[in-house]
């Protein structure tokens, strides 16, 4: 009997273990709440997953933009926090459609090496918003990810086969990337001089890989932190610069 037990308690341990990552629908239903009544710029979109999940996301057109952007925010946040608010935005002033995308997110205490099982859910999703923007018009589009959202972009484009970004700015990218030998479009590596130890410990690295990938640069902002937190203008004028190289 107590081997029988012991079996059973096995499988039921190793289903759980099996199980794959649910993203927490219900924060995101809370995000898009507390968002969507006090947006200021762009217009609130919701996109559909296979499974029939709609998610959030932020559309801001320019007028006659040569290009659109996705933009990917990173760990448990929304496509209007901080950072990815300012760059949504001002690179819609600067002349670029863009296109903030709620990505799955997991409980507020979750920690990111709970998140690669959600990788495949993000990269769904941004394809989705890729269909969505070529749907627009757009034949030219990048995208711009922070932090955990470089990862899960990383993620998209090692198993993108039809190779359909033009551009892509990496900022704060934890750790080095995945199979960069898949990635075939120029890739801008940005961090801050002040970042987090798992993006500064890494940047040698980094910069070794991307420098394979014809058109691909690495900068590192001085004075800047994980967040640019007091650098918008510097952080926007980056992304800009690499944009308006490569997409126009």
């Amino acid at each position: 009997m107590r081997s029988i037990a012991a079996c059973l308690l096995l499988l039921c341990c190793t289903a759980v273990m099996a199980a794959p990552a649910t993203p927490d629908y219900a924060r995101e239903k809370r995000w898009a709440e507390e968002i969507t009544p006090q947006l200021m710029v762009g217009d609130a979109v919701y996109l559909t997953q296979k499974n029939g999940h709609r998610f959030l996301a932020l559309y801001t057109t320019a007028d006659n933009a040569p290009a659109a952007v996705i933009v990917v925010h990173g760990l448990g946040v929304n496509p209007n926090w901080g950072l990815i608010g300012t760059l949504r935005s001002q690179l819609a002033d600067n002349g670029y459609t863009t296109l903030s995308v709620q990505m799955p997110v997991l409980a507020a205490d979750a920690k990111g090496d709970q998140y690669p099982p959600l990788f495949p859910d993000a990269a769904e999703r941004l394809d989705v918003a890729y269909h969505f923007l070529h749907g627009k018009g757009y034949r030219k589009i990048a995208i711009v990810s922070h932090s955990m959202g470089s990862r899960m972009t990383n993620y998209f484009l090692n198993h993108d086969p039809n190779d359909t970004m033009a551009a892509w700015v990496a900022i704060g990218m934890p750790g080095a990337y995945s199979d960069p030998q898949t990635l075939k479009m120029p890739v801008l590596d940005l961090y801050g001089e002040h970042d987090l130890p798992v993006v500064l410990d890494n940047a040698k690295k980094r910069e070794a890989e991307i420098q394979k990938i014809r058109g691909s640069a690495q900068i590192q902002a001085a004075g800047a932190d994980h967040f640019f937190n007091n650098r918008d203008k510097e952080l926007v004028g980056y992304v800009k610069a690499f944009l308006d190289m490569k997409l126009k």
